[in-house]
């Protein structure tokens, strides 16, 4: 049965909130993982993105479109994984730099950062906002970031890293 009450829009929108299990302050909105939400052949066609190629978030995102639209009575839809365009840093929202910053997390300094981490760069420390930090590893609580220490405040954080 198709759900003529609600177009791509109000789909996109119901499904926007859903947050990422690894930030959950972030939605799969706010990361830029919902890439779209359009009316095809008679079904919804649903494009999320992953952050990374293996990244072991899609699984549970999926279910929890799958939940929403089921419990919405939505039955007519394709969820989809798409690679291409490439996930990047660049879709991340201003909103979702602002919230991991109030988080804790140091958002990507730049947009279409290179994607070797650059210990030299002095990445701002989400707390103090010192810039005298040091990168401790490449890699922090996940994949897509690396893990920092603020000479000032002495708090260790992670810092989002640009991809």
């Amino acid at each position: 049965m198709v759900n003529t009450k609600l177009n791509s829009n109000h789909v996109f929108n119901l499904i926007s909130e859903i947050p990422d299990p690894e930030i959950p302050v972030l939605t799969i909105k706010d990361l830029g993982i919902l890439r779209d939400v359009k009316w095809m052949d008679n079904s919804y066609q649903i494009d999320i993105t992953p952050t990374y190629t293996a990244c072991p978030a899609i699984p549970f995102i999926s279910d929890e479109i799958k939940r929403i639209l089921n419990d919405y009575g939505i039955q007519n839809y394709k969820l989809s994984v798409v690679y291409e365009p490439a996930w990047s840093t660049d879709l991340l929202t201003t909103e979702a730099k602002l919230k991991l910053k109030q988080y804790g997390i140091a958002p990507p300094m730049h947009t279409s950062c290179a994607k070797k981490l650059d210990a030299s760069k002095q990445v701002q420390c989400p707390r103090c906002n010192s810039h005298k930090t040091t990168l401790l590893s490449q890699f922090g609580s996940t994949a897509c970031k690396a893990l920092y220490t603020c000479k000032s405040c002495k708090e260790v954080f992670d810092y989002f890293k640009c991809h």
